[in-house]
């Protein structure tokens, strides 16, 4: 199983990485994690520091002639604004975000800063979990044929019409679209939102679909509640900075319906087993069963506003408006690109813990050779049309 760790403070020198699990002779594709870590930064809505950052990847340990060799991989995506801080006297922060881990943060380690609280906290530490989730999501499309991408299903209450397309045309949409949509009708729409709320002094929120086409069948398990695969899921999405809630294929809309609505029927073609519907998002009993894997996670609006809202210094307990930060209006696109990333990892560790092995290559014999596996309907996925829940 894949396990990492990251370090670093949002005005450090850099976000690091300490990876284990990989298998060796994985070809590394920096080209790739560096595209992944470019969509992290783009986006309508974003704010000063995406300017100043260029995000790369830095390769120190576990690869060697452009392979893994099956040791710890170290990464690092270094600050470019760390020249502007380092030197710089900064004054400490007392006066807590209403919505940030400011707060209780500096209640429970005792410090005399927000600062060093933010600094942590800050969604700038995703940077490295974008460049770990390339390498697995790498991993998942060129060795077993899996596909994974996100798009925006709503962008602060505007909800986008996706009837009639395709996955492809979704994905390639959304990835060429400034505010990650896949309904180019709502772009100028949703831009227009994003411009009043900048001029308000306010932040936006949205609702985030990650879809996985052509996952392997049987990762995670009904024996272990550890190892169920949705419950693995959730708990990476849930640990992405301003992610509220999380939901799988029809997700709360199954607390409005009857059972004969919702479960997705089985049928054999005569050389695999078919569902007519995917209303469970690809999971079963805490295991994929080869269906589209859907899920929804929402973020919620950025905590840190222009115009802030009421707060307290928590040194002389005096009301003030809160502490504001450079800060973006919106991140919702980039959060996909980052819940990709976390989706990634999980799928990946799950199946090196069902196949095993020191290498990639011995990993895909065993995968091959698994008869569960013959039932996969291949990449022809990606033309059959979306489906909305």
């Amino acid at each position: 199983m894949i396990k990492y760790f990251t370090s670093g403070e949002s005005h450090g020198r850099g976000i690091s990485a300490i990876v284990y699990g990989f298998p060796a002779n994985i070809p590394i594709d920096v080209n790739y994690i560096n595209e992944m870590l470019a969509l992290r930064q783009k986006g309508y809505g974003r704010g000063g520091r995406m300017k100043i950052e260029k995000d790369e990847v830095d390769i120190i340990g576990g690869v060697r002639n452009g392979k893994t060799i099956g040791s710890p991989i170290s990464l690092v995506v270094w600050n470019r604004d760390w020249e502007n801080w380092r030197n710089k006297e900064v004054p400490k922060v007392t006066k807590p975000r209403p919505g940030h881990a400011d707060l209780t943060g500096v209640l429970k380690y005792g410090f005399d800063d927000i600062r060093d609280v933010l600094e942590r906290a800050s969604a700038r530490e995703t940077s490295v979990r974008v460049a770990v989730g390339a390498i697995a999501k790498y991993v998942l499309e060129k060795f077993f044929d899996t596909v994974i991408f996100s798009h925006v299903v709503e962008f602060g209450g505007i909800k986008v019409n996706l009837k009639g397309l395709t996955y492809r045309e979704v994905m390639e949409r959304a990835k060429k679209s400034e505010v990650g949509v896949g309904d180019i009708s709502k772009e100028e729409e949703i831009k227009s939102f994003i411009d009043r709320c900048k001029a308000d002094g306010d932040t936006l929120g949205g609702v985030i679909e990650v879809i996985v086409l052509n996952p392997p069948v049987g990762l995670g398990s009904y024996a272990h509640w550890e190892d169920k695969i949705d419950a693995r899921l959730a708990f990476s999405i849930m640990s992405v900075q301003a992610i509220k809630g999380v939901e799988f294929g029809m997700g709360f809309k199954l607390g409005r319906l009857r059972g004969s609505e919702v479960h997705d029927e089985i049928s054999w073609d005569g050389k695999k087993f078919v569902r007519f519907s995917n209303n469970a998002g690809g999971i079963e009993g805490g295991m994929t069963n080869g269906n589209p894997i859907v899920i929804r996670a929402v973020m919620k609006p950025i905590s840190t506003l222009i115009k802030p809202k009421k707060s307290v210094d928590f040194v002389t307990k005096e009301e003030f408006l809160a502490h504001v930060e450079r800060s973006d209006v919106t991140a919702v696109p980039a959060a996909g690109v980052v819940l990709e990333s976390v989706v990634a990892i999980e799928l990946l560790s799950a199946l090196l813990k069902r196949y095993g092995g020191d290498e990639i290559n011995m990993i895909k014999k065993s995968f091959d050779e698994d008869s569960i596996q013959k039932h996969r309907t291949g990449l022809e996925i990606l033309e059959s049309e979306y489906q909305e829940f």
